[in-house]
Order: C-alpha cells, then sequence, then structure tokens
C-alpha cells in the first residue's frame, strides 16, 4: 500500500479542513503529517494517521538547517507520494529535500516548480473539497458527507471538560450554548457577544470558548450574563472540541472554533464581517446559518479580515445586531429539524 505524507503548517482551521483528505488517503495506505506543534496536538488520536510529524517553523526547526533535519527525517521513511496542502517554498522545497518521488500541489501556489504535479485551485470549492482535489486524479468532485471534517478527543479531554463543568454545577442535561467571541484579525471580532449572552441567558448556560488571549472578551460576558461559563485559557484544542461537541449551537466569528465545531456536528452561527463564506472557508456543520451584512458594497474586503476596518466604520460588523444573532441561535438549538 501507498504510504502518503501530508504537509498543512498553515492556520488551525485549515488544519481541521484537511482531515477529509487525511481520511480519504488512510484508505490507500498509512498517512503521516507534517504540521505545527499547536496543530499537531489538534490531531492526536485521529484514526486516519499513523504519525504526526510536528514542525516548529518560527522555533526550533527555524532556517535551513531545521529544514536539512526534518528532511533527512521523512528521507528515511521512504515515503510514494507527498501531498502539499499548505504551498509555500519552504513546504515543496522540505518534500523536495526528503527525495519523495511524487509531490502534489496547487498550481497556484509559491513552490509549484519543485512539485511533479500540479492541481488547480478551485476558488469554486469549499477548501475542504480544494484539499480532497488533491487526491482526487479523476477530478470527482467529494459529496457532502466525504466533506465534513473530524477529530478524536480522547479520554484526557473528556475528563478535561467534566471537571470543568463540575466546577460550574452544570447539569448533565442543562442545554449548553458556546460562543466564540476572538479572532487573530481585528475586524473579525463581532462586538456584541456580552449583548448576545444576557439575551440567551434563560434559554441555555452561555459557555465561552478560546484561547488566553481570549480572556478580556470573555470577562466582558461573563459581567453581562453572571451565568455564563469562562472556559478560555482553560482547556486544549482539543478539548475545546469537544466541548463544543457536547454544546447545543456555537455562535463564533470566522475563525478556528467554526471548523471544530463543523468537525464535532455541532450547530452553527457563523458571523461574517470582511470576508465571505465564498471565500471556501464556511461552516461545514450539517446544521448551520451564516450572519453577515448582504447589503454592503465594501464586503469583502480583505482574504482574512484587517486588524482595522479600511473604511474606519466597522459597520460589516456593527450593524448585525445582537437580536437577530440571538434569534438564529435559538432556532438551531430549540428546532432541531430547522437545517439553517
Amino acid at each position: 500500500m501507498a504510504s502518503s505524507l501530508v504537509v498543512q503548517t498553515s492556520f488551525l482551521g485549515d488544519t481541521v479542513l484537511t482531515t477529509p483528505l487525511l481520511a480519504q488517503l488512510a484508505n490507500r495506505g498509512p498517512v503521516d503529517v507534517v504540521t505545527t506543534p499547536v496543530s499537531a496536538a489538534l490531531l492526536a488520536n485521529h484514526p486516519a494517521v499513523r504519525a504526526i510529524i510536528a514542525y516548529d517553523k518560527r522555533g526550533a526547526d527555524r532556517g535551513l538547517l531545521g529544514l536539512w533535519r526534518l528532511a533527512r527525517r521523512l528521507r528515511a521513511a521512504h515515503y510514494d507520494v507527498a501531498l502539499l496542502a499548505q504551498g509555500s517554498w519552504r513546504s515543496a522545497a522540505l518534500t523536495w529535500l526528503a527525495r519523495i518521488p511524487n509531490r502534489i500541489g496547487f498550481a497556484s501556489s509559491a513552490g509549484k516548480w519543485l512539485y511533479t504535479k500540479r492541481v488547480p485551485y478551485r476558488d469554486d470549492l469549499h477548501h475542504a473539497a480544494r484539499l480532497l482535489m488533491l487526491a482526487r486524479p479523476n477530478g470527482r468532485e467529494p459529496t457532502p458527507d466525504e466533506l465534513r471534517p473530524s477529530l478524536a478527543p480522547g479520554d484526557a479531554e473528556r475528563a478535561a471538560v467534566d471537571a470543568l463543568l463540575r466546577e460550574h454545577d452544570v447539569a448533565a442535561d442543562a442545554p449548553l450554548v458556546a460562543v466564540a467571541p476572538g479572532s487573530v484579525w481585528g475586524t473579525k471580532r463581532w462586538p456584541y457577544y456580552p449583548e448576545l449572552a444576557r439575551e440567551l441567558d434563560g434559554t441555555a448556560r452561555v459557555v465561552v470558548v478560546g484561547s488566553a488571549a481570549d480572556t478580556p472578551l470573555a470577562q466582558a460576558i461573563v459581567a453581562a450574563a453572571p451565568s455564563a461559563i469562562d472556559a478560555t485559557g482553560r482547556l486544549s484544542l482539543l478539548a475545546s472540541a469537544e466541548l463544543i461537541g457536547r454544546c447545543g449551537v456555537l455562535v463564533t466569528n470566522d475563525s478556528a472554533p467554526m471548523h471544530l465545531a463543523s468537525a464535532m456536528g455541532t450547530p452553527t452561527v457563523a458571523i461574517f464581517g470582511p470576508t465571505v463564506p465564498e471565500f471556501g472557508f464556511g461552516p461545514l456543520a450539517g446544521r448551520a446559518s451564516v450572519v453577515g451584512h448582504e447589503a454592503l458594497p465594501c464586503r469583502p474586503c480583505d482574504r482574512h479580515g484587517p486588524q482595522r476596518c479600511p473604511l474606519g466604520h466597522h459597520r460589516c460588523m456593527r450593524e448585525l445586531s445582537p437580536s437577530m444573532v440571538a434569534e438564529r441561535a435559538r432556532t438551531l438549538l430549540l428546532n432541531p429539524d430547522v437545517l439553517a
């Protein structure tokens, strides 16, 4: 059976969206993944992955020496094919130096000259589908079921979430709504999560998820709705996925928690401001509702979302009301037959 190496060293959300590709490749033979140390923890326990190889490209493995050390390690594994889910020159050079005979990546990538096969980058597809097309020599587009991301929280993650919920006296059958107010991109942050938590108070217990950097945002939410639970910085990424999986709905910006929810099958209200789902990064949960200012002529303004609104008004987020987002969340929470 052919052995595959997938190189994915982009953002966390990209790593989650690579899991359908990993699942498909696992049907053909063993699959190893080169990824960042943070994403390596996220992929722990995944049934499609034989080995996770952490590449600390900005730390211990930075520079040409780090690249060469890792390439030499990969060369010893004798992979049949490398799939470049992240298309930098560095990733392409890594697989070339590792002497992997078949190197497949997107025709638009910076490292395309070191590939043995170039696949068109399809702007009309979800990014999970684009990544799957790297392994589709017949060009068949994937079905929705094939696109669903997956993660595999284990006993440690379940125990961490159990402890958090016990600490806050959450009953086993209590309805939970997760909110994810953070984003590394400033204009992607919807400003009304405290007001949303206040509106949802009484419908469900609100749980704030995110990193320690999001704790100030969580504190503002708890101040507005004292029954809310601040889980920011308390859980690993995989445990955060487990927590999101126990919630009836997640309300999130266009950021990594949206993709965690897709992997865990949690209904999702996704708030898009400067970006749009048409870029290929919308929610893939079976039940999802996308909120965006459709009539605003200045959106989208950026592929990622700038730190500040280029026009100074940030209307794409400020004009999305808490009551409207709360209604979307209640619909998904209380009406399981509603798809969006």
